[in-house]
This record gives C-alpha cells, sequence and structure tokens, in this order.
C-alpha cells in the first residue's frame, strides 16, 4: 500500500521502489510532497498528498494553491520519516 494515498504505490515500469509523481503520465521518481487539503470537505489537520517531481512541482502546486489547498511542501524523504511506522513501510496515524 501506498503510505501516502492509501493505495497501491504506482511504481516505476521496471518494478523499481520508487515512488512516482503524481502529475498525469509522469513516470518520474517524486522527491516532493504536496500537503493539501479541501477547506469546505476536510477538518483543518487532515492532510492529503500528491507526490511530484521537480519538473511538475511549479504546475503542481500553482493548480492547489489557485483553490487555496496547498499547506505545505515537504521534501519526500522527510515526509516519509515522520509519517511512516518504523520497520514496516506503513503511514502512522494520518
Amino acid at each position: 500500500m501506498n503510505p501516502l494515498f492509501g493505495s497501491p504505490l504506482p511504481t516505476p515500469p521496471d518494478g523499481g521502489p520508487e515512488i512516482i509523481c503524481s502529475a498525469k503520465g509522469c513516470r518520474a521518481p517524486a522527491t516532493l510532497v504536496l500537503a493539501w487539503n479541501n477547506p469546505k470537505l476536510h477538518t483543518p489537520e487532515r492532510r492529503k498528498t500528491w507526490v511530484t517531481c521537480e519538473e511538475h512541482r511549479e504546475h503542481l502546486s500553482n493548480f492547489l494553491g489557485m483553490r487555496g489547498f496547498l499547506r505545505e511542501t515537504v521534501p519526500l524523504a522527510e515526509w516519509r520519516e515522520e509519517h511512516e511506522a518504523p520497520g514496516d513501510g506503513t503511514a502512522s496515524g494520518s
């Protein structure tokens, strides 16, 4: 399961372990997490996530930002350290 989305990890064509950018059609490894929420639907502390490569960072950030949804941008490695349970590769608490 994808610790960021709660669904199967999008894997690269070679079956490697990288998490893949959320941009439509992109197969590049993600390096950043865009944490967001829709204030009309979600409580203030709730965070949904998109992951992005550097190439699509601005586009995806602008999409969320124009709607007032973007809350923070965090390096993927930092997000995983903070949100995965130790040793099991699953999200903790979100």
